[in-house]
């Protein structure tokens, strides 16, 4: 039950964190759509007064308050007012639509201004009318903004290294052995006036899953932990260690550069990066899942804790990709389980998602 609770706490995370980014998107699409329909109606508003003021001019000839000399300067002076005002107004909207695009290249909030940004933490809206807002905030825009904050999700195949034995030796299966890591990291700019180096750090929790092979499980014999057969036909045989960590990684990567009179960025969108480095912590969690039949019932057994495994859990880590996403791979130093004869450590490869 855990386990479904955990996929479908990340697959509603995943749908959130991808509403957002296509929110964001959508923001800055809908307001250059809305500028592009103004230019055009920027020119049937100044063609229609152009011909109102046109109309009172031949009014005026008419009652003759103005000779036909006249008239015509007149005519030809608001002709050029009201084209002069259509190319500076669409000016306007051509400089905001590429201001707005400039944005969206470096991932800029497209509801910034120039010196605040502006947030509604939640709107209730009935029938198109807003019932309930909640307190706007205003921070100042920092001008040099060097950290940033990303949710992060990493999943992929688990398994152990075990002393004197290769992987391809593995008791455990490696499609059905798999880890999730769910955390959120920081990411500093090392140097001043480079963005090359960054230290990536923060906090997660890693759920490393190992599937005995041959109908095996875990049992402690003789204060040693050590696979052994099952009495009956196991459908499922799973063992799972919960660790809370705290990475901390070197990144490395180009980025892009850009400045303004109040403030300078540097975007990692589109960029490759890389990084090195490891993670140490704590474990919060072991458990073992077995599901047979029994005299014709199904049976579900969930054994947790005691299996001598290590408290305390470091290891190295690095992931390298294309914008927010990147392989991964980690290898625990600690040994799984504490006073095992033959030390396993648990290792795995995946996918790693930085949702910035």
């Amino acid at each position: 039950m855990r386990t479904i609770t955990t996929y479908f706490l990340i697959f509603l995370l995943g749908l959130f964190t991808q509403s957002i980014m296509a929110q964001e998107k959508d923001h800055y699409q809908k307001k250059i759509e809305i500028l592009e329909s103004l230019k055009e109606k920027i020119t049937v508003s100044e063609k229609e007064s152009l011909k109102i003021e046109i109309e009172n001019i031949n009014e005026r000839l008419k009652d003759n308050a103005i000779s036909s000399e006249e008239a015509k300067i007149l005519k030809e002076d608001a002709a050029k007012k009201h084209a002069l005002n259509i190319e500076n107004r669409i000016a306007i909207c051509d400089n905001k639509i590429a201001l707005l695009k400039r944005k969206e290249e470096v991932g800029v909030d497209p509801n910034e201004d120039d010196h605040f940004s502006q947030y509604e933490i939640f709107k209730i809206n009935v029938n198109g009318e807003n019932i309930l807002t909640s307190h706007k905030r205003k921070e100042e825009l920092k001008y040099d903004r060097r950290t940033y904050t990303d949710p992060v999700i990493a999943f992929g195949i688990n398994n152990a290294i075990i002393d004197g034995q290769s992987l391809e030796d593995s008791p455990y299966k490696v499609g059905g052995s798999r880890f999730i890591e769910l955390g959120w990291a920081w990411r500093t700019r090392v140097f001043k006036n480079s963005n090359a180096l960054r230290l990536n750090y923060g906090v997660s929790f890693q759920f490393n899953g190992l599937k005995p092979k041959d109908n095996q499980y875990f049992v402690v014999e003789d204060g040693q932990t050590v696979l052994q057969e099952f009495d009956f036909d196991l459908k499922k045989s799973k063992f799972r260690m919960d660790n809370l960590v705290f990475p901390v990684h070197f990144e490395f990567g180009p980025s892009k550069f850009s400045e303004t009179e109040r403030r300078i960025r540097y975007s990692i969108r589109k960029q490759f990066r890389f990084g090195i480095g490891g993670y140490g912590g704590f474990n919060i969690g072991t458990r073992q899942k077995l599901k047979y039949d029994r005299e014709g019932r199904n049976v579900k057994d969930k054994l947790k804790g005691g299996y001598d495994t290590s408290s305390f859990v470091y290891g190295l880590s690095a992931y390298a990709g294309f914008d927010g996403v990147q392989l991964y791979a980690k290898y625990d130093l600690n040994p799984i389980f504490k006073d095992a004869a033959v030390e396993q450590r648990n290792i795995s490869l995946g996918v790693r998602f930085d949702l910035d």
